[in-house]
């Protein structure tokens, strides 16, 4: 990508939103709040039967209403996207962000500043909301783990996720293009509404035209956590086997390796954690616990990365995460998600959600 001023740079902020009543007027204060401005906010209301397209109204923004939309989010920034990007030129920015999310002052002061030196897209890392309970806190957790991982690879994560992305609109017309050409998969329009986790795919398309991305440090937002866990498990199950899937559809590529990687290391996962609980449970049954020095060094650095993974969090978290115990809960819970999604993805159950 052509590097440009930032000052030259127009941000069109997207918001699809399917009743979103309860957040939807935090979101758009966020974008107000922001040390650079986004210059039009366009809150898409998908199928509501709340006053979500009402409240943003009030807030100033334009709000546009889907037509016999059957394709959720991805069906919603279609139908705005399609319209929009043929009026875009080499300035423009395109900003896509969920509804239940809010935007730390700097995101697109910062996320400007990388597009305008050659980035096609940049990404955003998230905290938590409060709320939920334990589930939300392991949530919190997890994403506490995630935004480290990603400082640590130097803001390059896998995936530009839909809390809040900033794209170039020349990448995302590049990839129409590609896709009318049938140089990447879907229908010729942004997102690919075939698939179950359309962020994902787009990053992989995005990438696959060899642009580059980034999760920057100074691109930071908060955004909802899942409060049931039968909720949560819906949304890991769509997210794991949407991953799955959408390396599927793009094979074994240089870009993909990485995250066949990934996926390997998964499966790996949950035979070594099944196994250890087998273990323990069949030495408890068969007489006591028996400490075997392999266990007893695996355990002890699993505690470790636990607690350090957590340590922005605060003590009290790094005092939960040195338990083991509490927080296996919820591996144990991600793997099941991740072993049905291998198990749902291999036998051809039908893609929802």
């Amino acid at each position: 990508m052509p590097k440009v001023d930032p000052a030259e740079l127009r941000v069109t902020v997207l918001i699809p939103a399917h009743n979103e009543a309860k957040g939807i007027t935090a979101t758009i204060a966020s974008l107000h709040l922001q040390e650079r401005l986004p210059d039009h906010i366009v809150v898409i209301a998908d199928n509501c039967d709340d006053p979500t397209a009402d409240l943003a109204a009030l807030c100033g923004v334009e709000v546009v209403v889907t037509r016999d939309n059957t394709y959720k989010k991805a069906g919603a920034l279609n139908q705005v996207l399609d319209r929009l990007l043929p009026h875009c030129g080499p300035r423009d920015v395109v900003m896509v962000m969920d509804a239940d999310s809010s935007l730390d002052s700097g995101f697109i002061r910062t996320g400007v500043k990388y597009l305008a030196n050659g980035y096609a897209a940049i990404g955003g890392t998230f905290t938590g909301k409060p709320g939920g309970g334990l589930v939300g806190m392991f949530q919190r957790n997890e994403y506490a783990r995630y935004a480290r991982d990603v400082r640590r690879l130097g803001g390059h994560a896998l995936v530009l996720t839909g809390t809040a992305t900033l794209f170039r609109a020349s990448v995302l017309q590049e990839v129409v293009e590609a896709r009318r050409g049938q140089r990447l998969p879907g229908r010729p329009s942004v997102y690919d509404v075939r698939v179950l986790t359309e962020d994902n795919e787009l990053t992989l398309a995005i990438l696959h035209l060899n642009f580059r991305i980034l999760c920057p440090p100074g691109c930071t937002l908060t955004t909802e956590v899942m409060t049931t866990w039968g909720d949560l498990f819906r949304q890991r199950l769509r997210w794991k086997r949407g991953a799955l899937e959408n390396l599927v559809d793009y094979g074994w590529t240089g870009i993909t390796r990485p995250y066949w990687g990934r996926q390997a290391l998964s499966l790996l996962g949950i035979v070594v954690i099944f196994t250890y609980l087998v273990t323990l449970a069949i030495s408890l049954a068969i007489g006591g616990l028996r400490l075997n020095p392999v266990w007893i060094g695996v355990t002890v650095i699993f505690m470790v990365e636990r607690i350090v993974s957590v340590r922005r969090r605060g003590p009290l978290q790094m005092a939960i995460a040195a338990t083991i115990w509490i927080e296996m809960i919820f591996d144990v819970f991600l793997q099941i998600a991740q072993a049905k999604a291998f198990w749902e993805a291999l036998f051809n159950k039908e893609r929802k959600w």
